[in-house]
């Protein structure tokens, strides 16, 4: 009911404003702007009052559009007070949070609601957890089928690894893959367009999509996986600490196998069945991996070689002088063929260490011989008394023996001839035992013959023969027998 003919039918402003539903001080205000001619049907207007910050609201506003709204209050009140405000502190806080508040509403980012195609694009992201794992995160965006792993670090191998078994887990590829500024997948940036590394290249070329990254500072262009960062980061059930990454995946995988077969707030629907729908317009996998990890070419040496990383790793030797691919992943070296065949694998080691499999050689493996070979016919007569006169010369050698080459000769002139192979054999035996290796130190010997004492092994008993004493019985020392 209006508030003038309310007023007009009962003649009090209370009992107007009881019929009306509003204060008498409203229906006496309006009742004497319309006596004035000041109101029709609409209130009357107040004239503005003066506030205390009005000479300084031009300073404010300046300020903070130069300073995009990161001025405190209190550093910009000195100003305020050169400029003749007389105010309050807290009057003044509540002007600059208000020109503050009014500054970003206007430069704020106008944002739309993503719009996602089914089999068009999966959104991956990494997190880090506080005892040092990583959180591999992927989600595709229509069907809002998520995928968690965790590992040890975010390089670019374990990144493409994990998106590999993501696709599998998935049934396919999707048209692209939205990714941060990650830098293990950056190779650069031009004009703010990030431009991917080789590597990823070469890994999105094998199961056809492309690359795709979000502008800098940008976290909204990927939300839908930031939300799943932090869940897995809060929330996600974990084994213990000390139960390693294959008892932790084994939970992740069975929290994606949860979720995914739950209904979903924001699609209303199950991520299992509408994966089922995008399936179809997934790329085909190809039928293998891709190879993943670092990967350099090298040449095979004549030692049936390569070296890695100031390493040497051993391939087939038939591959010698040609150039073969070595790939560097998780810990271990895959070396593969110009067919691209996989040749050899090795667990990758430190620089100046060798890794050599038997396998790779067309021969066992020989101990290293550094056995004395005749140059002479001294030295061929000598050697043929065997294995005694081989250890003879290397002793002797050992020794540090310079005429060893004299005494030789003379054992072999001299010795042999008069005392036979056999009894040189033996004497050499004894000498090399005590360190003697002069033609006289065997002279010697062969002159005491079989005379000379063997001595025992240690742990061995010893046998000596000694010499009978004389036996008599006890009858014989009794004391009348010696009267």
């Amino acid at each position: 009911m209006d508030v003038v003919a309310a007023y007009r039918s009962v003649g009090t402003y209370r009992g107007a404003a009881e019929m009306c539903g509003v204060d008498p001080k409203t229906v006496k205000r309006k009742v004497l702007a319309h006596e004035a001619g000041e109101l029709d049907l609409e209130r009357a207007r107040r004239a503005p009052v003066a506030r205390n910050f009005d000479g300084v609201t031009a300073l404010v506003t300046s300020e903070v559009d130069r300073t995009k709204a990161k001025i405190s209050a209190k550093r910009l009140l000195s100003a305020a007070r050169a400029a003749g405000y007389t105010g309050s502190a807290r009057n003044f806080r509540r002007l600059v949070a208000s020109k503050k508040q009014s500054w970003r509403r206007l430069q704020a980012r106008q944002r739309r609601p993503a719009v996602w195609v089914p089999g068009q694009t999966l959104v991956i992201d990494w997190g880090t957890l506080p005892g040092g794992v990583h959180v591999f995160c992927a989600v595709l965006a229509w069907s809002r089928v998520r995928f968690v792993r965790f590992a040890r670090d975010e390089t670019a191998a374990t990144t493409m690894a994990l998106l590999a078994e993501c696709f599998e887990t998935l049934g396919g590829a999707p048209v692209k893959v939205l990714a941060d500024r990650m830098a293990c997948l950056k190779g650069g940036v031009v004009a703010n367009v990030v431009i991917p590394t080789p590597d990823y290249v070469r890994f999105a070329t094998h199961y056809r999509f492309s690359p795709d990254f979000c502008h800098a500072h940008d976290p909204e262009s990927k939300g839908i996986v930031e939300h799943l960062v932090g869940y897995a980061k809060r929330d996600l059930p974990r084994p213990d600490v000390d139960a390693g990454l294959a008892a932790w995946n084994e939970a992740a995988t069975a929290w994606c196998l949860e979720v995914n077969t739950r209904e979903h707030a924001e699609i209303c629907a199950f991520p299992v069945e509408r994966l089922a729908t995008e399936r179809p317009l997934l790329a085909a996998l190809p039928s293998l991996r891709p190879r993943i990890g670092h990967v350099e070419m090298r040449k095979v040496d004549k030692l049936s070689t390569i070296r890695l990383a100031s390493a040497r790793y051993s391939v087939p030797h038939h591959l010698v002088g040609r150039q073969v691919e070595a790939v560097t992943y998780d810990g271990q070296v895959s070396v593969y063929d110009g067919d691209g065949a996989l040749v050899a694998r090795h667990d990758q080691v430190g620089p100046g260490e060798v890794s050599v499999l038997d396998e790779h050689y067309p021969t066992a493996r020989r101990p290293p011989s550094r056995a004395p070979r005749a140059r002479t016919d001294i030295e061929s007569a000598f050697l043929e008394l065997g294995e005694p006169a081989v250890a003879f010369i290397q002793h002797g050698a050992a020794a540090g023996q310079t005429m060893l080459a004299k005494d030789i000769a003379e054992i072999v002139s001299d010795l042999l001839p008069a005392h036979g192979a056999e009894a040189v054999g033996r004497a050499l035996i004894r000498a090399t035992r005590f360190g003697r290796f002069r033609a006289t130190d065997v002279r010697a010997i062969l002159a005491i013959g079989i005379a000379a004492a063997e001595p025992a092994e240690p742990g061995d008993r010893v046998v000596i023969d000694l010499p009978a004493a004389e036996v008599r019985s006890l009858a014989a020392y009794r004391i009348g027998d010696l009267a």
